[in-house]
């Protein structure tokens, strides 16, 4: 059966272009692409053409996320499985694939109304290897993982929501289940995913934005403490401090971005269990700080 393999893209719209890129480069580590301008910057973080594309629309939101298949065939397949399910779905044009630099791709929106994209073939740049922004210990973690994860607003409830996902073949269900003090059930976050990674897409937390937090993962610990260091010296809030995740083990803090949502950078991810299971709270650390709306202007790092 068809299904998505990774989370390949994300599509931001911001405010300032100039500050995400310093933002991107100085903080994260992310390379700005050769063929960034005109309102659109290109982020890399692998061999890809891109993972993260910028535009300066004014939203400092999610504007789009862009699931991968394999092939053309996959790709014809799931278009039939998703009208046979009543989901409506738009060959993109050329221009549109050009622009994503993929082969072909298809538009839809999820249950919650969102816009996400499937696509096969993205542009993979063999000859230009990936040179990080700022100085790094190793490199971020892609592969089969795809780039990352994020949590997303819904507001279809987790039923609805699952049974879409489940039409591009992602699986998975509620991981934590957290007391509030007063309130009478738990907090419950659903994590959903697709391949090696313990989690592409998750949702239940509230959120001013369509996107909560966008997670990168590096293969060199002392990264995440060198993007610790960063960003305190920068004067950015720390939204989460340094902890451990329970679900996938990961090892990681947040940050706050010039669009004013979070930014993940964790560690040690232990792979996909496919099994359920689920927490009441996090290994340790983790401790939630007050962050401001919106972040300051990013210095650059000394």
């Amino acid at each position: 059966m068809a299904q998505v393999t990774e989370l390949g893209y994300v599509g931001l719209g911001v405010k300032s272009l100039a500050d995400w890129q310093r933002f991107a480069a100085e903080i994260v580590g992310l390379e700005i692409g050769d063929d960034s301008g005109g309102g659109r910057a290109y982020l890399r973080m692998d061999y890809w053409h891109h993972r993260i594309f910028l535009d300066e629309d004014g939203t400092d939101d999610l504007n789009v996320l862009g699931f991968r298949v394999a092939g053309p065939e996959e790709f014809r397949e799931m278009a039939r499985r998703l009208a046979d399910a009543g989901v409506a779905a738009t060959f993109g044009s050329p221009e549109e694939a050009d622009d994503r630099r993929v082969l072909e791709l298809m538009k839809l929106n999820d249950a919650s109304g969102y816009p996400i994209e499937i696509f096969h073939g993205p542009q993979v740049q063999a000859d230009k290897p990936f040179h990080p922004g700022r100085r790094m210990h190793g490199r971020f973690k892609t592969g089969a993982g795809g780039m990352g994860h994020l949590i997303q607003r819904q507001t279809a409830g987790f039923e609805k929501t699952y049974e879409f996902y489940k039409l591009l073949g992602m699986r998975g269900g509620i991981e934590y289940r957290m007391p509030l003090p007063g309130a009478p059930r738990p907090l419950e976050l659903m994590f959903l995913h697709c391949n090696e990674r313990d989690h592409t897409v998750a949702f239940g937390l509230p959120s001013e934005t369509r996107i909560n937090h966008l997670m990168v993962e590096v293969d060199n610990l002392d990264d995440v403490g060198l993007t610790y260091d960063l960003v305190r010296r920068a004067d950015i809030p720390v939204a989460i401090q340094p902890g451990r995740h329970a679900n996938d083990q990961m090892y990681s803090f947040y940050f706050t971005n010039p669009s004013g949502w979070m930014i993940e950078v964790g560690w040690g991810a232990r792979p996909a269990t496919h099994q359920s299971e689920y927490y009441q709270r996090d290994t340790y650390g983790h401790e939630m700080t007050r962050a401001p709306a919106g972040a300051p202007p990013v210095r650059a790092a000394e």
